[in-house]
């Protein structure tokens, strides 16, 4: 499920303030566990899940609270300022890092069971750890971005196969646009929307942040990849909306036949085959755009511990108990996605191998589940999950607005990104 980034950095910053100013919570009996628009589709999951956790453990029942992305500020904020606070809450690696600069997480450290890391993934477990706040959350789930494919479109345009590298998107999206007056691919540049772009600027090389959280971008490769991206968008192989609208339009447009390639994860299929069937008996996964070092990106969810919450520990075995192999393995097979943990993603293996779906859009759905699993060897969480990174995306993003819509040239937009963003670095992290 691909997910919309959690917040604003505003709100990062009000929230994390008041998590950091309230100490501890008022002491209440139970765990409240906040996760992010799963329900009414994995109520049945939690149910179940949640009995069994209060049968082992009688003291410590959970109150589940899921949020829409409609209202999840309003309520966060509002629960953070009465002091009822979660116990355990599900966010982002961005956020979470952000929440934890400010002191608003439970450094876990002290709290992790003997030899708990090797129970997950080595990059994703990494990617929950923060360099001055400590371990600041355990991974949950995950998604690897694919190539979703229209391959009506490719062989109009007279193409065998997608790319496979940023570099060969520019030829590609050219023939697509030339031979079928379609668009190639939908790479947004609003800035609180997808981070792929930034991830493709990882991919081409760019090295976003030094040691010291200033501007590394700057560079020889950050002005290619914004001459890259402004070009793209000058030559009219971007649809003009790439400034103005979401993620959510590539989707769109792939669904209505308009765009030959759309970057998204597996779990898309099933929404694609139910929208637009006539699309999705023609679509095709194939493995995501990278760069030279073929890295592809996933996106994670994670269970954080505020430290707010008074009962700091059991919140962690609650987190603990969610992402077990069991649990993970379940709930990747019901979700589409894939897990964290490392026993349930061999067995999730295991069960798409011995797998014999017997209609075409199962069979295309394990299709794009056992590449997303390939994938996932070579994956990694490309845009560090560090305090301000959704400044830096925001910053990045409109200055290269600005150069798409010739208001400024390409390197300028990249100097003033970097001019940007060190003043604001400066200021947090003198």
């Amino acid at each position: 499920m691909r997910r919309r980034e959690l917040l604003r950095g505003s709100l990062g910053a009000g929230l994390a303030a008041g998590l950091a100013a309230c100490a501890r919570s008022v002491n209440r009996s139970g765990l409240d566990l906040w996760t992010l628009q799963l329900a009414p589709k994995f109520n049945t999951y939690f149910a179940n899940v949640l009995t069994r956790w209060q049968q082992l453990n009688p003291e410590a029942a959970v109150r589940w609270t899921d949020l829409p992305w409609g209202s999840v500020e309003r309520k966060l904020l509002a629960a953070v300022f009465a002091r009822t606070a979660p116990d355990l809450v599900n966010l982002n690696p961005p956020f979470a890092a952000n929440l934890a600069s400010k002191g608003g997480l439970t450094d876990l450290t002290p709290l992790l069971p003997e030899g708990v890391s090797e129970r997950y993934l080595p990059t994703v477990w990494a990617a929950c750890q923060d360099p001055d706040a400590g371990h600041i959350a355990v991974p949950w789930y995950l998604t690897v971005r694919l190539s979703l494919v229209n391959r009506q479109l490719l062989r109009a345009a007279g193409l065998g196969t997608p790319p496979v590298r940023w570099e060969q998107v520019p030829a590609f999206a050219r023939r697509i646009r030339e031979r079928t007056g379609r668009y190639g691919l939908f790479v947004t540049a609003v800035p609180d929307d997808s981070a792929e772009l930034l991830e493709s600027l990882v991919q081409m090389g760019v090295v976003l942040l030094d040691a010291r959280r200033r501007a590394a971008f700057a560079t020889e490769a950050g002005r290619k990849a914004f001459r890259f991206w402004t070009a793209m968008y000058g030559e009219g192989l971007l649809p003009r909306e790439v400034v103005s609208q979401g993620q959510r339009r590539a989707i769109e447009l792939f669904q209505s036949g308009d765009l030959a390639l759309a970057a998204t994860g597996a779990e898309f299929l099933r929404s694609i085959q139910t929208n637009a069937p006539g699309v999705a008996a023609v679509t095709e996964a194939h493995p995501p755009l990278t760069g030279a070092d073929e890295r592809a990106n996933v996106a994670l969810m994670t269970l954080a511990v505020p430290r707010q919450s008074s009962r700091q520990r059991e919140a962690l075995r609650l987190a603990l108990y969610l992402t077990n192999a069991e649990h993970q393995a379940r709930f990747a097979t019901e979700a589409r996605v894939l897990p964290s943990s490392r026993e349930a993603l061999a067995f999730i293996r295991r069960e798409l191998d011995n797998e014999q779906p017997v209609t075409v859009p199962e069979q295309q759905i394990r299709k794009a589940r056992r590449l997303s699993a390939e994938i996932l060897e070579r994956a990694d969480v490309l845009v560090p999950a560090s305090p301000g990174i959704k400044r830096l995306q925001s910053i990045v993003y409109t200055q290269l607005q600005r150069a798409m819509l010739g208001q400024v040239d390409s390197d300028q937009a990249l100097r003033q990104a970097a001019l940007e963003w060190n003043r604001y670095s400066e200021s947090r992290w003198p």
